[in-house]
C-alpha cells in the first residue's frame, strides 16, 4: 500500500463531498418495513436529506421531523417536540417503527433521547447521529448496530440454515439482493439488516407510501440471533456485527472487507461451502467466475494504461480499488469522506481523507475518475474520463440497479470502467 493522510491538510473542507451522519441514519431506517425515520433537528436537515435521497433514487422519501429550532432546543431540549412529532405522526399513520435520530443541533445542546424513549409509547429506536463528526458510512452502520441493540431478542437457539447479512452503505440495492441470492445458492434463508433491496430497488408499487416500503420487518430483526453466521461486508459493520454476537454466543462471524473482485468473492465461496457442507459452489456461480476471469483478460489491456483517482467512503474505495488492482488498473490516488480502518487495504499510491479540491490538485496523477455525482464538474474541468459511482448520483436513472459485485457484478464493472477508458482515449485533445 501506499502513502496514506488520515487528517485532512486544511483547516476546512473547500469543495467537500462528505456527506452527514443523520442522512446515513435515515438511509438505514429506510431499510425497515413499515418504518418512519423521524429527524430530531431542524426542518431544513429534514428538507435537505428528503430532497437529495429523492433525486438520487427517483423514488418518494418518508421522513419526519421534530422541527426544532434553536429557541426551542435551548430552552426545552427538544424532548418535547420529539414526544409531540410522535403522537402527531401516529394520528395519521401507523408505524412498525420509528427510528428516532438526532442531528448536529440537539446533540449540541445534548439531548437525552434514549430518556425520551422511555416516555413515548410506541416502538421506537433512537440513535445519536450528529452531523459534525462521522460521515453517512458511520450514520448507517452507528443505526443497524442500534437496531441489534435494541430489538434483537437474545437467544441460545441456532437454525443452521439462516444467514445474517450486514451490508454497509454504499452498496446499492441490487447489489444487497444479489448478495442475498448468492448466499442463498448455498441452501441458506438470508436477511440482510438493514435491507434496501426490497424498499428502495425502484419496485413499483401501487400507490405512493407514507412509510417505508418494503425491507426487513421489525418482527424478523427480533428474530435474528437464532442465526448460525452473521456476515458483515465492510469495516463500518463491525461494531453491528459484536453486537450481534453478544444476543447469541452461538453465533459465527465471517467478516468481508468488501465482496468486489475474483479473491473477495473466492473468500466468500468458501465460506458457504464449509458452513453448508457442500462440495462445490452451485453451476451458475462456477459459470459466473469463469466469465469474471474473461473479463479481467479482456479489460487488462485497456485498465493497465489507465491511471485511476477514487473517490467516496472508505468501504466502498476497498472494493472498488481491489477489482480495478486485480484487473491491472493503477490507483493512483484515492480521496475518502472520512478516517477509516479501511484505508489500509486500499490498493493505491496515495490515499487520503479530503475533498475534491484536493483531488484537482493531483489532477496529472490520474486519466480517470470513479466517484459521485459531484466529481462530473472536475471531470469536465480537468479534462478526465468518469464513471459515477456512489452518492449523489442525480444525472442518471438506475443507480439502485447498479451492481459492481461478486463474479457477475465484477464483470461488468471492469468492462464499464475499460470502455470508459477507451473512449476516452479516442476523443480528440
Amino acid at each position: 500500500m501506499g502513502e496514506i493522510t488520515r487528517r485532512p491538510t486544511k483547516p476546512l473542507q473547500v469543495n467537500p463531498f462528505r456527506l452527514s451522519q443523520p442522512m446515513g441514519a435515515a438511509l438505514a431506517f429506510l431499510g425497515i418495513d413499515r418504518c418512519m425515520p423521524l429527524m430530531h433537528g431542524g426542518m431544513g436537515c429534514t428538507s435537505f436529506t428528503k430532497v437529495f435521497l429523492t433525486r438520487h433514487f427517483c423514488e418518494p422519501i418518508a421522513i419526519q421531523t421534530t422541527a426544532v429550532t434553536d429557541v426551542t432546543a435551548v430552552l426545552d431540549g427538544g424532548d418535547g417536540s420529539i414526544v409531540e412529532a410522535v403522537a402527531n405522526i401516529t394520528k395519521k399513520v401507523t408505524p412498525s417503527l420509528i427510528g428516532l435520530h438526532s442531528t448536529g443541533l440537539t446533540e449540541t445542546k445534548g439531548d437525552d433521547l434514549r430518556g425520551v424513549a422511555t416516555q413515548v409509547d410506541y416502538p421506537l429506536v433512537y440513535v445519536h447521529s450528529t452531523d459534525y463528526e462521522g460521515g453517512l458510512e458511520s450514520g448507517w452502520g452507528k443505526t443497524t448496530k442500534a437496531l441489534i441493540e435494541q430489538l434483537v431478542e437474545p437467544t441460545t437457539a441456532t437454525r443452521t440454515d439462516k444467514v445474517v447479512l450486514l451490508p454497509h452503505v454504499s452498496l446499492t440495492p441490487i447489489e444487497v439482493e444479489k448478495i442475498k441470492e448468492f448466499i442463498a445458492l448455498f441452501g441458506f434463508e438470508v436477511h440482510a439488516l438493514p435491507d434496501l433491496s426490497t424498499s428502495l430497488d425502484g419496485h413499483l408499487g401501487e400507490k405512493q407510501s407514507a412509510l417505508s416500503n418494503g425491507g426487513i420487518s421489525v418482527e424478523a430483526i427480533k428474530e435474528l440471533a437464532d442465526a448460525a453466521l452473521v456476515i458483515s461486508v465492510g469495516a463500518s459493520m463491525q461494531p453491528s456485527a459484536a453486537a450481534l454476537l453478544k444476543k447469541n454466543s452461538g453465533i459465527r462471524h465471517r467478516h468481508c472487507a468488501h465482496l468486489q473482485g475474483l479473491e473477495a468473492t473466492d473468500q466468500l465461496v468458501a465460506t458457504l461451502l464449509e458452513a453448508s457442507g457442500h462440495e462445490k459452489p452451485p453451476a451458475s456461480v462456477i459459470r459466473w467466475r469463469k466469465r469474471l476471469q474473461d473479463a479481467m483478460l479482456d479489460s487488462h489491456f485497456s485498465l493497465g494504461q489507465t491511471r485511476v483517482l477514487l473517490i467516496g467512503e472508505p468501504d466502498f474505495l476497498a472494493g472498488a480499488g481491489q477489482v480495478l488492482s486485480e484487473a491491472g488498473a493503477k490507483i493512483t490516488l484515492a480521496v475518502a469522506t472520512v478516517d477509516s480502518p479501511q484505508l489500509d487495504a486500499i490498493p493505491a499510491d496515495k490515499v487520503m481523507v479530503g475533498d475534491l479540491e484536493d483531488a484537482e490538485a493531483h489532477q496529472a496523477n490520474y486519466d480517470l475518475i470513479v466517484g459521485n455525482y459531484h466529481t462530473e464538474a472536475l471531470a469536465h474541468r480537468c479534462g478526465k474520463s468518469l464513471v459515477l459511482r456512489g452518492y449523489p448520483n442525480w444525472e442518471m436513472v438506475g443507480n439502485q440497479l447498479k451492481n459492481d459485485l461478486l463474479y457477475e457484478g465484477g464483470a461488468y464493472f471492469l468492462c464499464e470502467v475499460a470502455n470508459a477508458a477507451e473512449t476516452m482515449r479516442a476523443a480528440p485533445h
